[in-house]
């Protein structure tokens, strides 16, 4: 053996044993591994060339395996080679006592029969059933998965951003990642070399949308047009997304690029984008970082031996898109990453992106990009689900601009309904008042009544991930006061908050702190809003009521 892999990293070994066509060298090279590191993931990569190596000779094994000879004898019969085996039973010394044990020998195996028989009637039917429900199309909606390997050493560039239309409209979310792509790839460009960001869609006519995109900052926008693609599917947008990312089409729709798959790709966490990054990012055999809220882009050392091979290793990953989201009800963030393995890459590095948390950039319709249409052809089965009834929605809730905001947080939580009643009734009391709700309520699982569950949903949290509101007068009810809500809220004039917890962060910003349960408190304050007195005594700085 000539090389000995203790000398080398994961990647190193990999290169090193690209260079070796000897089947026996490499054999040496795995015992070495094994006696020595015995590291899994350069295990991995010897074997892996031992299995290419085996399949350029076309090496074929001449042991037969069990299965194999049982194979063989039942399909030769009478015709299979060699002479049978005589037994003692069979010999020219048979005895009456022999045969007598033949008979009773021959009684058990025609018993026995019957029962196996039963058995594999039994069986039979088994599989069948079995096999019905596996063929209802319902029971098993994923066997048909087949592993996708993803790429290794592959080559990558450039920012996708998928632009979500809505009635023939960009939404603000897909402006917003457009105009944070642009900021994060023209920092990118100073660090490392210029790459683009490229803007794609889908829809039944976006030609005019793509070209609104490279306003907002993409560099290239492709699109893909179809009458059948009016509303979102979850098929054929995966499929054409896909098809995309991998350069796969027609060589007019596909020469302005000369990599493999996209570097990075962004999402809006919307219900159609979310749906969308999961799949495609599954489709591509890479990761995803759902519903975040801030991205940057800088260069991770890593010690996980996962990552780099071997244990005690520190190496740098470069260009490493880091990707922030809010975890526990925004009380804290998470960076997730998305890192190479030394023998198998995750490209797209893909995020999906909270609406409303990036500024919506000014276009810039003087700006000149490349836009190019997608060609594809598009399977009828694709598109089995037909939207045949749809309701409009209006407009989302916009809480700004009242005189009084109540916003309510997980301090409902032993009775959501009832919380949330109580809630709406203070907001009725004023003149001019909405109700708001934290992310919290929006992340948690409670079960809300049908006449109040409309008041639970996104369009209605208040926080850095949702809307800002400055009202005259801002009632905070169960609100902890965690720092993602408080910057939406703490330009109010006048804050007013309840908590059953006299330490509550709220405390820290509030002009009033009403300690108590808002079960009790919020009837108390609907009640002296309507007749206009307030019963409740005043403690002053947190002391003894006078």
């Amino acid at each position: 053996m000539t090389l000995d892999p203790d000398e080398y990293t994961v990647g190193e070994l990999r290169d090193e044993l690209d260079a070796v066509d000897d089947l026996e060298t490499v054999q040496s090279v795995l015992e070495a591994e094994q006696t020595g590191q015995n590291r899994k993931t350069a295990r991995e990569v010897i074997e892996r060339r031992l299995e290419v190596l085996g399949e350029d000779a076309g090496t074929e094994t001449d042991d037969e395996t069990e299965g194999e000879y049982e194979e063989t004898r039942k399909d030769v019969g009478e015709d299979a080679e060699g002479e049978e085996v005589e037994t003692e039973s069979e010999s020219d010394e048979t005895t009456e006592a022999v045969e007598e044990a033949n008979v009773e020998e021959e009684a058990d195996e025609a018993e026995a029969g019957d029962e196996s028989d039963e058995a594999e009637a039994e069986e039979e039917s088994d599989e069948a059933e079995a096999e019905e429900k596996e063929d209802d199309g319902l029971s098993h909606p994923t066997r048909d998965k087949k592993h996708i390997r993803a790429l290794q050493g592959g080559t990558y560039r450039d920012m996708w951003v998928f632009c979500e239309t809505q009635q023939g409209e960009l939404l603000d979310v897909s402006k917003e990642m457009l105009g944070k792509a642009r900021e994060l790839m023209d920092d990118y460009a100073e660090e490392y070399e210029e790459e683009d960001v490229v803007a794609f869609l889908m829809g039944d006519d976006c030609q005019g949308l793509a070209e609104e995109a490279i306003a907002y900052g993409a560099d290239v926008a492709v699109y893909h047009e179809d009458d059948r693609l009016e509303r979102f599917l979850h098929t054929p947008f995966t499929r054409i997304t896909a098809h995309m990312a991998r350069g796969q089409g027609s060589e007019e729709s596909t020469d302005w690029r000369d990599y493999d798959e996209p570097r990075y790709a962004l999402y809006p966490a919307t219900n159609n984008g979310r749906d969308l990054s999961a799949l495609v990012q599954g489709e591509l055999d890479s990761g995803l970082a759902s519903d975040c809220s801030d991205l940057f882009i800088e260069p991770e050392k890593i010690s996980n031996p996962v990552k780099t091979g071997e244990p005690g290793v520190k190496k740098t990953f470069e260009r490493v898109l880091h990707m922030k989201r809010p975890d526990f009800s925004g009380f804290e963030y998470s960076t997730i990453l998305c890192l190479d393995n030394p023998d198998r890459d995750f490209h797209p590095q893909g995020a999906s992106v909270i609406p409303g948390t990036f500024d919506v950039p000014e276009p810039d319709y003087d700006r000149e990009g490349l836009v190019v249409e997608h060609e594809m052809d598009l399977e009828d089965e694709w598109f089995s689900v037909e939207i045949t009834e749809h309701d409009t929605l209006e407009g989302g809730v916009d809480l700004t601009g009242h005189d009084v905001v109540v916003c309510l947080g997980r301090g409902i939580s032993d009775d959501p309904t009832l919380g949330m009643e109580l809630g709406l009734e203070l907001a009725d009391a004023f003149e001019d008042a909405a109700l708001g709700i934290t992310r919290g309520i929006v992340t948690s699982s409670y079960q809300f009544e049908g006449h109040v569950e409309q008041y639970s949903k996104e369009e209605r949290q208040i926080g850095e991930t949702g809307q800002i509101v400055a009202p005259p007068l801002y009632i905070a009810a169960g609100v902890s006061g965690a720092v993602q809500h408080k910057v939406g809220m703490d330009e109010s004039d006048t804050i007013v908050a309840i908590n059953t917890d006299p330490e509550a962060t709220i405390r820290d910003f509030s002009d009033y702190f009403i300690e108590g349960d808002l079960f009790d408190v919020l009837p108390r304050l609907t009640e002296a809003v309507k007749s206009g007195e307030l019963p409740m005594e005043a403690a002053a700085d947190g002391g003894e009521a006078e």
